[in-house]
């Protein structure tokens, strides 16, 4: 068998195993529910922060996430799948009521932390969701209101 016949069988089988795997489902992160531990509604932070918290975070960080089209497509569903599920075992905004107030000051010191560093939103985010760039100016407003925030936790 010559090479050229090899890579077409290679080619048609990468294919098929492409077309079968994109009716492996996934589980979707969706809720229309806004809980009441949910961090918005627990802190009412004022609307600027709270429109770019949800805006930069809430995607991975909360029970519901808006998908891009691109989820729809397999392998990349399965990545977002265990990078979102992942992502609130860490910090989860929607439930950040329910963590106790040692737990609750934790996360915002990290928040902080992540910001101040640029680690947060990952830059493989912001690459497809250029609206969750945060700015100098909004990072500043966001540490403060948050490093005031974490003073009010007992």
């Amino acid at each position: 068998m010559n090479k050229r016949k090899i890579l077409k069988k290679i080619g048609l089988i990468l294919l098929l195993i492409f077309i079968v795997i994109q009716f492996i489902p996934t589980n979707r992160n969706l809720s229309t529910q806004v809980l009441k531990d949910d961090f918005i509604t627990t802190f009412n932070p004022p609307k600027n922060i709270a429109t770019k918290l949800k805006i930069s975070c809430y995607d991975c960080h909360s029970n519901n996430t808006y998908y891009p089209w691109y989820n729809k497509i397999q392998p990349i569903a399965w990545f977002l799948e265990n990078h979102i599920n992942e992502a609130k075992k860490e910090l989860n905004f929607s439930e950040f009521g329910n963590y106790s107030n040692r737990r609750q000051k934790s996360k915002l010191k990290s928040i902080i932390s992540q910001i101040k560093d640029n680690e947060m939103p990952l830059k493989s985010y912001t690459i497809m969701h250029k609206d969750a760039i945060i700015t100098d100016k909004r990072k500043k407003q966001i540490i403060i209101w948050i490093e005031n925030l974490k003073h009010t936790i007992k």
